[in-house]
């Protein structure tokens, strides 16, 4: 399946019915005055988060979504039929903005949560409703209202907790295989991620974290360069950083700097500023280090900014100890955000 995380809509409320100019004229009912119906009510335009679906694919092939249009009014003062509304399933985590003016219209998180992006019409007064001392017999109805017509704009957010981050081949995809069950492809040539891939990982308290690796960050990735700037966005709902550095790089030190940088120039919708983020650094691939060769300088530089763990994606050494950072770390974040409650 192709991952698709951005897309455009356009939504159309259902029109109202129209209200008619109707008359009762049953026997044996003397002066029987007006009777004509009201229109009924167009259909809204609704999303819906489901669970089950991971890219917005779907919108790349339908694009135009329409409620249905309400009933005109009947005789004898019947009201026509509301039209039925139109429910779009999309991805949780999705925000939905307005393509035209920019305005945040949803944040689409909890499955289940459903959210009205385009109203229907009303439906049109029918000539009853004029009725008057000073017009008895009214000859005229009013049409119904048309829909509200929206242009959306769709980007899917990936709901992970840990967003692993660094350049090409650092190992991020080895290190999310090995924490997790999910498979991603991995080769020994930058760039064999181009999808941000998501790993859950069992925690302390029995249930799962979700990990993130996210592609493609290289110097000017904020710029577009590389695939950076396309996946940034992914990391905007994530409550902890990991900073996978290969420690066989001329300068695993420069790498930490360019990640930052990066960091630095994007502006995320959701939440504190990316360089903000609790964060851990990680320096893999020690098991490649050629004999005699020594961390302790690099591991004293980066331990000026970040704790910092050292492991090997591949082999496996240091994993259990770099996830119970990752727990503990949580875990304050999670105490924060408790207290900040209490005070509000």
């Amino acid at each position: 399946m192709q991952f698709i995380d951005q897309a455009e809509i356009t939504v159309q409320g259902g029109k109202g019915g129209d209200g008619i100019v109707a008359f009762r004229r049953e026997k044996y009912v003397p002066a029987g005055g007006p009777a004509g119906g009201n229109g009924g009510k167009g259909g809204d335009v609704l999303v819906q988060a489901q669970t089950g679906r991971s890219t917005l694919l779907d919108f790349r092939y339908q694009r135009h979504f329409q409620a249905e249009d309400g009933q005109r009014g009947g005789p004898n003062n019947c009201t026509g039929a509301s039209g039925q509304d139109r429910v779009i399933p999309i991805p949780c985590g999705t925000l939905i903005t307005d393509a035209d003016t920019g305005e945040l219209v949803a944040d689409v998180v909890t499955p289940g949560q459903t959210v009205v992006v385009a109203q229907g019409g009303k439906g049109g007064l029918g000539n009853r409703h004029f009725l008057s001392n000073h017009n008895r017999a009214p000859d005229y109805a009013l049409p119904g209202l048309p829909g509200e017509f929206r242009r959306l704009r769709l980007e899917l957010k990936l709901l992970a907790e840990v967003g692993i981050v660094g350049l090409p081949n650092a190992g991020k995809s080895t290190l999310i295989s090995r924490i997790s069950a999910a498979k991603p492809k991995i080769a020994d040539y930058p760039f064999t991620t181009l999808v941000p891939n998501l790993g859950v990982v069992a925690n302390p308290q029995g249930d799962g974290t979700v990990f993130a690796d996210i592609p493609g960050l290289i110097a000017g990735a904020h710029r577009g360069v590389g695939l950076g700037f396309d996946f940034l966005r992914h990391i905007e709902r994530t409550r902890l950083l990991i900073h996978l550095l290969d420690s066989t790089a001329p300068d695993p030190v420069g790498d930490y700097h360019t990640i930052r940088n990066e960091l630095a120039q994007y502006t995320p919708q959701l939440g504190q500023p990316l360089t903000e983020r609790p964060e851990l650094i990680v320096l893999n691939k020690i098991d490649a280090l050629p004999p005699g060769d020594t961390l302790q300088d690099i591991v004293q530089i980066l331990s000026n900014y970040n704790p910092v763990c050292l492991i090997s994606a591949v082999t496996g050494v240091g994993i259990t100890a770099m996830l119970q950072q990752v727990w503990q770390k949580l875990s304050l974040t999670a105490d924060v955000v408790e207290a900040a409650a209490d005070l509000g």
